[in-house]
């Protein structure tokens, strides 16, 4: 066996960090400032909402549907949104996402009704679904020829979303208290022109693959998604065991058994089902699909809970959402409180549970974005 010497090992070193895009780290800013703005619009709606209500006299069972139409065209596109920059071009799709995403916000805050509130929410859901994976694919391209910054890009890109979730909160309370609901919408613009401003300079051109985009599978998972979601949400009020509530998950599960069989038939296929033999990915995306599960919804429950049920105003809802929640511990508040055991109730119930949340899901959220992509490598432009 050769010896090698140091300075060869330190050559090899120089030469594989020379192969880095010399602007990868003001580029990091730019997508995780991304990822921070998508995680912000799930969380920066949740104080707001008893304000919208009002304005737009939205029922309970209809106030979540602003709530809904984002989470559920965001998660129900993404698979396609990370498709489209594998095939279009990272790059394109991360200024698509973006145009889409402010042109929804302007909407959003000048919304006439309610109806088209919730158009213009699933129009942002739409932007976001392009420019989160294209944003993942750009961070990988990026340092995937240094281990080490590798790690170190991960964590900062995969810190912002709880950090946007987090801060959503806060800013949706001061956003609300003291000038109006309609800038948690239009706080999206300002930073969505400064993307687009910068994207050009600064974001590498991306890597182009040959293939075909497979329309059908991301269609029957997006309904599937639909459907499932739309049967859980009005199962509330029609009952559980309603024939309605049943004849939507059957088709559901219909539907997605529909998905899976096009997959195996497509020789490009949405979702290439041996992807998951993959080591750590499968447990990964299990692990990320609980978080969200557990995480996102608290964000319309609780601060629900703090203004109708404790009659804290949105500033102050804002200020102690930011600590966010804990679903177990949660479950466990009263459902109705008054002015004598207000602060009783925060200090024992929310307070604990919300602290205890926040440190799991900063424990959390980065182990599982590093497992899943562990195992990916570097596409050279």
């Amino acid at each position: 066996m050769k010896n090698v010497s140091t300075s060869q090992v330190n050559d090899n070193q120089v030469n594989q960090d020379s192969s880095l895009n010399p602007h990868r780290w003001k580029a990091l800013g730019i997508l995780s400032l991304a990822q921070f703005l998508i995680i912000l619009d799930t969380s920066i709606i949740g104080v707001a909402l008893p304000t919208i209500q009002q304005h737009f006299s939205f029922s309970q069972a209809d106030l979540q549907w602003i709530f809904n139409a984002y989470v559920i065209v965001f998660g129900a596109l993404l698979l396609l949104g990370g498709r489209l920059s594998d095939i279009v071009g990272q790059k394109k799709i991360f200024i698509i996402g973006f145009l889409i995403l402010t042109i929804g916000s302007v909407i959003a805050g000048l919304a006439p009704s309610g109806i088209v509130l919730i158009i213009a929410r699933a129009l942002q859901g739409i932007g976001a679904a392009l420019i989160a994976p294209s944003a993942l694919s750009m961070v990988v391209s990026l340092f995937g020829g240094n281990k080490l910054e590798m790690n170190k890009a991960i964590g900062i890109w995969g810190a912002s979303a709880p950090a946007g979730g987090t801060a959503g909160v806060f800013l949706g309370g001061i956003i609300t208290a003291w000038v109006d609901w309609s800038w948690v919408f239009l706080i999206n613009v300002p930073v969505g022109l400064a993307v687009l401003a910068l994207t050009p300079k600064l974001l590498p051109r991306g890597v182009k693959q040959k293939g075909k985009i497979d329309y059908t599978g991301a269609l029957s998972i997006t309904g599937a998604l639909i459907l499932l979601v739309y049967a859980i949400v009005t199962a509330n009020d029609i009952g559980w065991m309603s024939v309605q509530t049943i004849s939507l998950m059957s088709i559901a599960g219909l539907v997605f058994a529909l998905f899976l069989v096009i997959q195996r038939q497509k020789k490009e296929p949405l979702i290439p089902l041996n992807i998951f033999r993959t080591p750590n990915l499968l447990a990964s995306n299990i692990a990320m699909a609980l978080l969200g599960a557990s995480w996102i919804p608290m964000w319309f429950f609780l601060n629900l809970y703090l203004q109708q049920v404790l009659n804290y105003g949105p500033f102050e809802s804002g200020r102690l959402g930011l600590l966010a929640a804990g679903i177990a511990m949660f479950s466990l508040t009263p459902s109705n409180s008054n002015e004598n055991n207000t602060f009783y109730t925060f200090m024992l119930y929310v307070l604990p549970a919300s602290l205890i949340a926040a440190l799991g899901m900063s424990l959390a959220y980065i182990p599982v974005l590093t497992a899943a992509i562990s195992n990916t490598h570097k596409e050279q432009d």
